[in-house]
């Protein structure tokens, strides 16, 4: 088998809304309940990150004016424009995320080796930081809604943590479940988080309604100008009204551009709007509630009821997060680039509803250590914000490519545009680099060790690969030798998965050389992953007929479809090669990975951390559900 990627030229990216099913008011519903969680939650506490105490910024009518108008057009231009216009047109046969971009700026630059390796680091620095994001969500939206408590009933706040950790608990625990039945509620309740939003902040800004003149970009200008330093420390708290963002393009497989765009202008912004702007009505009136402007916002008969509501938004945040991770993880699971998982389906209807038992695990002891750890979401919105800037910027450096590259934009088009989107993209990372010391610090280390691992999974099965290949007879040669000396011939089909169709697999010369027998039918299969989601029906298949009972086959699997090789086999009657799978053995070479530091390739501590993740990795026959009552496993131990 081969986890490499095949560097194919794929049809043109089609619309994702193509392949969709439903009614488009569903669909619009949908997205509401899963894309905009994490978005939608951030009204909870952009603004008391803003004005906390310690970066010294105080409410008055100037400092509310200047930050409601940079959370406007911060919503606008690195949401609306950016990632809902422009980003999300780079779909790839319908899929986004960080991981389906990635291929898409690979074959933009075409051959080049170097080219594609550095696109392909800057995705996995980006998917890193994803996942990193992916901790830090759930600890901060839970925790921010449970802490209305400290608003609602002070006496009871000493309850705020271990009532978050119960929470994000049965969240977790929900997931092994599927949430099918569940998110059915999503849209729903979203909606009605959204139209509560709007209401909210109509209310507050009725009361104060010259809080609307932030809508002017003039009045972010005079921000900067008037407060220095501290109005770059506060752009590191604004950018919380766009975490969320990458979300959009993620899940854009799931609903399409269409149900997204419409959810997004006609609902989901004026909603955001009218409560940032209405939490920004208060402060005008009540400086003092900057502590917790969102809940002080809200009627103190509507406190206990807000508390509830904005409980089941974070969850529902929480969830999209933790559904995103599993399905970037699969995507990189089938590229190559993390050891192969168990992967569990949890509807018969949607092949999207998967859950990872592993990756949630880590996800649940990750994200409980974190609001243990920090405690609060003031803590937390120290160490927000770095992840999701980061990937932002990779996302337009990424897109652009593309946007020249693919859909032949000229470069006086392409380069305006990304210096503009880079302006905002690294002000907002720059601005979160000061919060390093204060949490920052903890996504960029769990990004780090991600990128690491990933990093080195890859190379680690090139170096395998090589190896294999290089230690081979080659297959041709052999073939003519068994045509002279033929060797007892048994009935039957034997399948060899191997990484080199023109090399003899290991375990063909072992059942040779300790059977002294050779089967009717010798196929030697390769699967090959594909940078497209899906693979077509023309090329999933490819059969290479050779002397002597000899077989080639090439099965190709997309990147977000579950290999799943006796299925396949059995569409082969088509193309002239048929298996009858109660008279099919499967052989297999099970590597030993051996560190050795004489060897080049890769440091002693890479060697080491590569060999731990083979093992621990999910056997093949099981990731490509070959059954184990057809199969013979042989060792092979193999130097790196």
């Amino acid at each position: 088998m081969n986890d490499a990627t095949r560097n194919a030229p794929p049809p043109a990216e089609s619309e994702p809304d193509e392949k969709l099913h439903g009614t488009k008011t569903a669909l619009v519903l949908g997205a509401i309940g899963v894309v905009f969680g994490d978005i939608g939650t951030s009204p909870l506490y952009t603004l008391a990150e803003v004005f906390r105490p310690e970066y010294g910024l105080h409410p008055s009518e100037s400092t509310v004016l200047g930050v409601l108008s940079l959370v406007t057009w911060a919503l606008i231009i690195v949401v609306a424009i950016k990632y809902v216009t422009l980003v999300m047109r780079a779909d790839n046969r319908g899929e986004g995320g960080i991981m389906a971009l990635m291929t898409l700026a690979q074959r933009a630059v075409g051959g080049s080796p170097m080219a594609r390796r550095v696109v392909m680091l800057m995705a996995l620095l980006g998917a890193a930081l994803f996942f990193g994001d992916g901790v830090i969500t759930p600890s901060i939206s839970v925790l921010s809604a449970v802490e209305g408590l400290e608003v609602v009933a002070p006496s009871l706040d000493h309850w705020v943590v271990p009532l978050a950790v119960a929470v994000l608990l049965g969240l977790f625990w929900l997931q092994k479940h599927g949430t099918a039945k569940v998110g059915a509620l999503f849209g729903p309740v979203m909606a009605i988080w959204f139209l509560t939003l709007a209401v909210i902040g109509v209310w507050n800004i009725i009361q104060a309604p010259e809080v609307l003149k932030a809508l002017s970009p003039w009045y972010a200008v005079r921000f900067f100008a008037s407060h220095g330093t501290i109005s770059f420390v506060a752009l590191g708290a604004v950018v919380l009204c766009v975490t969320g963002a990458e979300a959009l393009y993620t899940d854009m497989g799931h609903f399409g551009r269409f149900p997204i765009r419409t959810a997004w202008f006609f609902f989901v912004l004026p909603s955001l709007l009218l409560n940032y702007y209405g939490q920004g009505g208060l402060l005008l009136r009540e400086p003092e509630a900057a502590v917790n402007p969102f809940f002080h916002a809200v009627p103190e008969w509507a406190g206990y009821p807000m508390i509830a509501l904005a409980t089941a938004a974070a969850v529902i945040a929480s969830q999209a997060v933790i559904s995103g991770a599993f399905s970037v993880t699969r995507q990189a699971i089938q590229l190559g680039f993390v050891p192969r998982m168990q992967v569990v389906h949890t509807s018969r209807e949607a092949i999207g509803h998967i859950f990872l038992p592993w990756v949630n695990r880590a996800l649940m002891v990750m994200v409980i250590l974190t609001v243990v750890g920090f405690g609060s979401s003031k803590a937390l919105g120290g160490a927000y914000g770095i992840a999701v800037t980061g990937t932002m910027a990779i996302d337009t450096l990424l897109v652009m490519l593309v946007a020249w590259r693919r859909w032949n934009w000229s470069l006086a088009a392409v380069i305006p545009l990304t210096i503009g989107l880079l302006c905002v993209d690294l002000s907002f990372f720059g601005a979160n680099t000061l919060k390093i010391p204060d949490g920052g610090w903890f996504p960029l280390v769990l990004g780090l060790f991600l990128f690491a691992v990933m990093t080195t999974w890859r190379r680690g099965r090139e170096l395998v690969v090589r190896e294999i290949k290089q230690g081979g007879l080659a297959l041709a040669p052999f073939i003519e030798n068994m045509a002279e000396h033929p060797p007892l011939r048994v009935p039957g089909t034997a399948v060899f998965l191997t990484a080199n169709q023109y090399a003899v697999p290991h375990a063909l010369l072992h059942n040779l050389k300790h059977n002294k027998v050779l089967h009717e039918r010798n196929v030697m299969l390769t699967v090959q992953i594909l940078e497209t989601p899906v693979a077509e029906a023309d090329e999933r298949i490819e059969i290479t007929p050779m002397d002597g009972g000899f077989y080639g086959l090439e099965l190709r699997f997309g990147f977000a479809e579950d290999p799943n090789i006796p299925h396949a086999l059995s569409l082969c009657g088509r193309e002239g090669l048929t298996f009858d799978l109660m008279d099919t053995t499967f052989f297999l070479s099970r590597e030993t990975i051996v560190a050795d530091a004489r060897r080049p390739g890769m440091a002693l501590w890479r060697d080491k951390l590569f060999a731990f993740l083979a093992r621990n990795a999910l056997p093949a026959t099981a990731f490509f559900q070959i059954p184990g009552n057809r199969l013979i496993e042989l060792g092979a131990q193999v130097e790196i």
